[in-house]
């Protein structure tokens, strides 16, 4: 799977480096490769560079990128032909000294915009198909529940991987079918249409599996593989559709069980004051006045500058 290589950003790449760049412009419908020829450190990513390049050689380079930790997800592109974080890729990763070329090119499988900034609208109208929230029968309950749904450590466990999704794209775009069949759900709402089907809290699991009993659901996915490989946050959404056809053949045949929702957990009990610590325990000298402690403030000097520390007691 493609995620992050600790080891890439001790690596030294090519002292200068060419990036080959796969350009559009909508105004006048042109399409071309441009290259730029940048210098390179060791730790530096191609969001780096492509930052270097906007902002020394052209101003005119498009693409889409905010948090540059692999957490939000914009970044996403076609390095080398693989789709992947800019920000999580070291140059080093992808270039070396026998061949330092770097090709980019927008998200395969989206409407391009301009250059590598690709238009997301289809690929989040199908996220909101599978209606990604937490759906309960007893509306009241959860607009105003009475405490936290109880979910055990095994049941998060099972669901922690689908959680991890940054909808930043990288499966749909590596996807064989999302590129011949453009109405299909693709890997990252099916992906997250499981996680909520297998959710103990979620009531809305059998809604939800005849949303993926559809000619453009579950059954369209030829289980390549290639989703989980490009995903930078290690989900196997290829694992999650085929549990899912899994858990819709029984629900057709009638073998599936009735899911168990957890229900909120009961009010925590009444609260009761700690246990004074021993005398050999006490941190503080019993000479110490802690009421003057908390209202009067410290002064102490570091380096010539006066400093004024204001204590608060914890019991």
């Amino acid at each position: 799977m493609v995620g992050i290589n600790p080891e890439a950003a001790t690596k030294t790449p090519p002292k200068v480096v060419t990036f080959r760049i796969r350009r559009y412009n909508p105004v006048s419908g042109r399409e071309w490769w441009q290259e730029y020829k940048v210098e390179t450190s060791r730790g530096m990513t191609v969001l780096d560079a492509l930052l270097k390049i906007k902002e020394e050689i052209d101003h005119t380079l498009v693409w889409r990128y905010s948090c540059r930790m692999g957490v939000c997800g914009s970044c996403g592109m076609v390095i080398n032909g693989v789709p992947r974080l800019a920000c999580q890729t070291q140059i080093a990763e992808v270039a070396d000294e026998s061949n330092p070329v770097v090709t980019l090119e927008p998200l395969y499988n989206f409407p391009v915009i301009r250059d590598l900034l690709t238009d997301f609208t289809g690929f989040f109208e199908k996220h909101k198909k599978v209606k990604p929230y937490l759906i309960r029968n007893d509306k009241e309950e959860q607009e105003d529940p009475k405490g936290p749904y109880i979910v055990t450590p095994e049941q998060f466990e099972f669901m922690e991987e689908f959680t991890l999704c940054i909808s930043c794209g990288l499966c749909y775009a590596a996807c064989p079918v999302a590129a011949s069949d453009p109405d299909y759900l693709g890997p990252q709402a099916l992906g997250y249409l499981f996680r909520y089907v297998v959710d103990p809290r979620d009531e809305a699991w059998e809604m939800r599996l005849m949303i993926a009993d559809d000619e453009h659901g579950c059954h369209r996915c030829h289980y390549a593989g290639t989703c989980s490989m490009v995903c930078p946050k290690v989900v196997d959404p290829a694992q999650a559709i085929q549990r899912l056809r899994n858990l819709l053949y029984k629900y057709k045949l009638g073998l599936l069980r009735k899911k168990k929702t957890s229900k909120p957990a009961p009010p925590p009990k009444e609260w009761k004051p700690r246990k004074p610590m021993p005398p050999e325990a006490q941190l503080v000298s019993p000479d110490v006045d802690l009421k003057k402690l908390e209202e009067e403030p410290v002064e102490i000097e570091v380096d010539g500058v006066k400093i004024r520390l204001r204590y608060k007691i914890y019991e």
